[in-house]
């Protein structure tokens, strides 16, 4: 059956490919060679142009590709209180190639300010769609996780419980914003999840944090928290992720070790879960999905290539899922977004549109 809600059947994460016409403007505001008005005016235009397009091939959501943001969750910490932009050793260390070295620090005390940049942005998108406007953010784990070691002023928060008493209550207050905004589809993008099944990513974070074999439990209580916000007519999913770099990822691993607790025990209300590669490992930890409302949105579309999936191979996936959960609680996308960061992944304009439009025909072949 098809839905009326979101998760639709035929969905996506929510960035797309950067145009032409993006890019040589951020380059030029970059230089000082344009203003922020006029760099506005063309993100403006262009945001329109995406949102017909999502529109014309049927999809039942628009977002607005991310097309104002430098980074899929780095441009939503910079706009919180008590979080300072910062330039960093390195940069995050994907296969084969390293990200721009940006990053932040905390420099006081959490808040979402009612003025966050993002809300206008989502107030623009919903002013322009005539599908659903989705809004994606980072998930709050996302903001502990990438702390550097010490990342923390013992000056700011004292103790652990405090800082992540103040996440779950900044993400309470931006998930109101949201709302009061006009949204009903949020997303909370989340890479943590992923790298929690990754032993190499898990020796890691105990090197820099002691709690590092407790970050399930804190990162549910944290996550509940923040959706006791949640209105009962607003949809919250979250996209799990290994990593989208240009093409590249970071963690490897199946969803095992966390299905239990991410599909049961933390309230969301859909789960976009990649399956491109071997890496997300098999449909298993699916069969955890409670019955009833929550859905699984199957990331079987790669983002990361150009080459477009055959129809009955992606039948065959979704056959496969169906063995572990009902089929009426799945739906499809691709695997991520197509630019997580402005510099987007390795594939052509044509190429994205034609996965989306292919997905857009798949739903409607397997759920009418």
């Amino acid at each position: 059956m098809p839905r009326t809600k979101p998760p639709f059947r035929a969905d996506h994460v929510g960035s797309i490919l950067r145009s032409a016409a993006i890019k040589d403007a951020r380059a030029k505001h970059a230089k000082g060679a344009i203003t922020a008005a006029e760099l506005k005016a063309v993100e403006d235009r262009e945001i329109e142009g995406i949102v017909r397009k999502q529109e014309e091939i049927g999809l039942q959501l628009a977002t607005d590709g991310e097309y104002r943001r430098s980074w899929w969750h780095l441009d939503f910490y910079w706009g919180l209180t008590g979080v300072e932009k910062i330039r960093l050793p390195h940069g995050i260390q994907f296969r084969g190639v390293e990200t721009r070295p940006e990053g932040y620090r905390i420099v006081g005390k959490f808040d979402f300010p009612s003025d966050h940049p993002m809300l206008d942005h989502f107030r623009f998108l919903k002013a322009h769609a005539k599908v659903m406007p989705k809004m994606c953010i980072p998930a709050p784990p996302v903001m502990h996780f990438r702390l550097p070691k010490d990342g923390i002023p013992k000056s700011v928060y004292a103790d652990m419980d405090s800082f992540f008493a103040d996440l779950a209550q900044t993400y309470r207050k931006a998930i109101k914003a949201f709302y009061d905004a006009g949204c009903r589809y949020l997303q909370f993008d989340d890479t943590v999840w992923a790298y929690l099944c990754s032993p190499a990513e898990m020796a890691a974070a105990r090197e820099r944090m002691p709690m590092a074999d407790n970050l399930p439990d804190i990162y549910q209580r944290v996550i509940n928290t923040a959706l006791e916000a949640k209105p009962a007519d607003m949809t919250i999913t979250t996209h799990v992720c290994r990593g989208n770099f240009v093409s590249t990822w970071v963690a490897e691993g199946g969803y095992e070790p966390v299905a239990d607790r991410l599909l049961g025990a933390v309230n969301y209300d859909g789960y976009f879960l990649e399956y491109d590669t071997d890496r997300a490992g098999g449909f298993e930890p699916l069969r955890f999905l409670p019955k009833g409302q929550k859905m699984v949105v199957l990331g079987l579309i790669t983002s990361k290539s150009g080459t477009l999936e055959v129809k009955d191979a992606i039948k065959r996936r979704i056959d496969e899922a169906a063995r572990f959960a009902a089929l009426d609680q799945y739906c499809l996308s691709p695997q991520c977004g197509f630019a997580s960061t402005e510099e987007g992944n390795i594939l052509a304009d044509q190429e994205q549109w034609a996965k989306l439009r292919m997905i857009v025909d798949l739903a409607k072949e397997v759920w009418g």
